[in-house]
């Protein structure tokens, strides 16, 4: 027998742990047989099979829990594409209503239906119409700056929604500055 040793191996030294290997065979003769590699036992081809099935079982789950995942978002995608839509059709409906003055973005305006189901614009709300109000209210708007309408239930959380976007909108000079000195080729220099 002859001591093996030296070098390192997959981060033990070998210098420091020789190994007893016989004289009359080679390292790798022991390390892999010729024999063996060619030779299959009889459960390999089952062992096999069961492999594959696993594999196939966790690939179609794989692509299970991706599609279920891109299903939800289409989900939301049409929800949200309905509400695009239904907003649309309320804004049409203000915009073609009739109007004797010119709409100003930022300014509240109140929707009413006379008798004859024709919608109108008014800058007259219900209370100061009092009792006296000629038509049916329908509700009270806001013309935005991208000419789109908001309720007046509505107003708080879209001037909330507005914030939030104008924060967000300035904090990416500050990031932007800050990302260019921490990480390295952000830099004109």
């Amino acid at each position: 027998m002859a001591v093996v040793g030296g070098g390192e191996v997959g981060g033990v030294d070998l210098s420091a742990h020789p190994t007893l290997v016989p004289q009359t065979q080679s390292v790798s003769e022991q390390l892999v047989s010729v024999k063996s590699v060619h030779r299959s036992k009889p459960g390999d081809l089952v062992e096999l099979a069961q492999q594959v099935e696993t594999a196939n079982t966790f690939v179609r789950a794989s692509a299970h829990s991706k599609l279920q995942q891109i299903a939800e978002q289409i989900r939301f995608l049409q929800q949200q594409a309905r509400s695009v839509l239904e907003t649309a059709v309320v804004d049409n409906s203000i915009h073609n209503a009739a109007c004797n003055f010119q709409k100003r973005p930022g300014h509240t305006y109140h929707l009413y239906r006379k008798k004859d189901n024709a919608k109108y614009v008014s800058m007259v709300s219900p209370a100061e119409w009092g009792s006296s109000c000629p038509d049916e209210f329908i509700a009270s708007y806001r013309l935005e700056f991208d000419m789109s309408w908001t309720s007046i239930e509505k107003l708080k959380q879209r001037d909330d929604d507005m914030q939030l976007i104008d924060r967000f909108l300035m904090q990416p000079l500050a990031a932007s500055a800050a990302a260019a000195t921490t990480l390295p080729g952000l830099t004109d220099s």
